[in-house]
């Protein structure tokens, strides 16, 4: 150790610009260090959104190391511009040899730029589909939904995104600009079952679960027509009608909040149950095998001629 410090101690000696460009160093990191921990001490004080306070730390970080960078730039490459063509022919070379990691950064960039989607967003990019945690340099962090979860729960897995696959797969953002989502629920019952009238009970079952949401999408559509090309005709909940191979299937399409989807779906499930029930000409369908004669029980027009 006293070897080790001598060494140093003749070092500074001998090259006394380099010490006092390293002491120069030394206090430009630490100050800029202390103003982030002080901005951020007076965000904590004075914000009570966490997700805001996040941003700006995280904000506060990349200023604080993009102005120390141009600063120490400044402090020991003096001579900068001389080394212009070797800093070039060093920035291609590692553009190469580090492809990945430049399009994270790249990525990067774009994400802070464009915002294609932001903290607390629920995205899917690719086959990966959660509510965005975290967005760093190089890689962007989701926690998951869906996979081996129905109706887009939570699984409690944290992925990580590199961030270059933002260029190479599509994005699916599920509450960005315009908050809602269309889903769907089919009904399915049998064909002896009275389907106008069921078709009408699920009109005032999805209409009474789903009223307080129209007037939200229609100000959420507003503000999406200022950004993007939207414009929905129909907001209000419809029920449409077609024919599977066990029955008349009603196909319940309204408005949602992406992450009240399912709960929203039992609603309006243990309504349709329990309206259905109060009705005998009105039955499920399901798979089941059926003996049908036609003579006795088809049209008298469509019996066989001769029977």
């Amino acid at each position: 150790m006293e070897e080790f410090i001598n060494n140093i101690t003749e070092f500074i000696a001998g090259s006394p610009r380099i010490a006092v460009q390293i002491v120069e160093s030394l206090v430009i990191i630490l100050v800029l260090w202390a103003i982030r921990l002080f901005v951020v001490g007076v965000l904590r004080r004075n914000i009570e959104n966490k997700k805001t306070v996040y941003k700006w730390r995280k904000n506060t970080t990349y200023i604080a190391f993009f102005i120390g960078a141009l600063i120490l730039g400044q402090i020991w490459f003096a001579a900068l511009g001389s080394l212009g063509t070797f800093l070039g022919l060093l920035s291609a070379g590692i553009a190469i040899a580090l492809k990945d990691p430049v399009t994270d950064i790249a990525a990067w960039l774009f994400l802070i730029w464009r915002k294609p989607f932001d903290i607390g967003d629920r995205i899917q990019v690719g086959q990966s589909k959660g509510d965005v945690i975290d967005i760093r340099v190089f890689k962007f962090t989701i926690l998951e939904i869906g996979n081996w979860v129905d109706a887009d729960q939570s699984t409690g897995r944290v992925i990580h995104v590199p961030n270059h696959k933002i260029f190479s797969d599509d994005i699916a953002n599920y509450t960005s600009d315009f908050e809602f989502i269309w889903n769907e629920m089919g009904v399915l019952v049998t064909f002896e079952s009275n389907w106008k009238k069921a078709k009408q009970i699920l009109e005032e079952v999805v209409e009474e679960n789903m009223q307080e949401f129209v007037e939200q999408a229609r100000e959420e559509v507003k503000k999406a027509e200022k950004s993007y090309l939207i414009q929905y005709r129909y907001l209000t909940p419809i029920v449409y009608t077609s024919v599977k191979d066990s029955g008349i299937n009603l196909s319940i399409r309204y408005l949602s909040d992406p992450r009240r989807r399912r709960g929203i779906s039992q609603a309006i499930w243990e309504s349709v149950l329990d309206r259905f029930a109060e009705h005998d000409d009105i039955d499920f369908a399901y798979p089941t095998i059926r003996y049908y004669d036609n003579p006795t029980e088809g049209k008298p027009g469509t019996t066989p001629t001769g029977n």
